[in-house]
């Protein structure tokens, strides 16, 4: 019923998954990562329970084989799962049940694996080892290509529902709610693989707007202890997240409020300009961010 690719990045030790299926919210059930450590991909007639248990295994020190060989003892019906671990060396397990419908398998590569199940045919895994070796991008991109290859060679035998990518990095950090680097979910689409996809560069366009937003000085705080080179590296990101966004005038328009408040006066009130005349309702908001002090002098706090 599904096909999913786990994997460690050796260039920089994250972990990612990726999953596609007839299933409605598949991201919910396949996928356990976690930062330093590794990960578990079930599926098949799913135990969900693996998931969380695999990581359990991993924490105590297991690597991958003797966690997965410790996963299928422990389960009352193994036949019908299909499971892979990924450790945190990059080391990598899968197991087939015996009762999976085929077309079922799996393929493994250097710190990698495909495997699937309820498949067209076995070109289906096979192609997603193919498609995230040969691919050259960052490897959130590299696993949606082994999706993309996935559905090009007939993916789920009984059509497409959802998908989900989740990335999480190499190493264990004291600020855990920074160590997920992706987690986009589509539940129920009839492209799953394309909306994921797009979501993903969506997810690139919006990092970008985020650390223009929440990074000290260039929105909030004070921008004069932001060095020049800072700022014209947040200005060439804002830029590339608002032709990434399209229609979608946020981009462009904290940019025009990192372009004033850094003085440049002009540029700043030509781009307003134009975000004013594609949505007239950022006018009104504009207002509203200088009622709050970012486009001018911070207001002094209420008593």
């Amino acid at each position: 019923m599904t096909y999913s690719i786990l994997a460690r990045d050796p260039e920089t030790g994250a972990f990612g998954m990726a999953v596609q299926s007839h299933f409605f919210g598949v991201g919910r059930l396949v996928g356990w990562l976690e930062p330093g450590l590794g990960g578990v991909a079930t599926q098949a007639f799913v135990n969900v329970g693996l998931g969380p248990k695999g990581l359990e295994l991993l924490r105590s020190g297991s690597d991958a084989e003797t966690t997965l060989d410790a996963l299928v003892a422990g389960d009352e019906m193994p036949e019908f799962r299909q499971v892979a671990v990924v450790d945190a060396t990059g080391r990598v397990a899968v197991f087939t049940g015996d009762r999976c419908v085929p077309a079922t398998g799996s393929r493994t590569g250097e710190q990698v694996v495909a495997q699937g199940n309820m498949l067209v045919s076995d070109a289906v895994y096979d192609s997603m080892i193919d498609a995230y070796e040969q691919s050259t991008a960052p490897f959130p991109e590299r696993l949606v290509a082994a999706l993309r290859a996935a559905e090009d060679h007939g993916g789920d035998a009984r059509g497409s529902q959802s998908a989900a990518i989740k990335v999480v990095a190499g190493e264990p950090s004291d600020a855990p709610w920074e160590q997920t680097l992706v987690d986009l979910r589509v539940d129920d689409h009839t492209d799953p693989v394309g909306e994921i996809t797009r979501l993903l560069a969506l997810h690139r366009a919006y990092e970008d707007l985020g650390a223009a937003m929440f990074t000290p000085g260039l929105v909030i705080g004070d921008i004069a202890e932001v060095s020049e080179a800072d700022l014209d590296s947040a200005l060439t990101a804002l830029e590339e997240a608002r032709i990434s966004l399209g229609d979608n005038l946020e981009a462009g328009f904290w940019k025009a409020v990192v372009l004033a408040r850094s003085g440049r006066t002009e540029a700043a009130e030509a781009l307003f300009e134009e975000v004013f005349a594609a949505g007239p309702h950022f006018r009104a908001y504009r207002s509203s961010v200088e009622q709050a002090g970012f486009l001018g002098a911070v207001p002094a706090a209420a008593e």
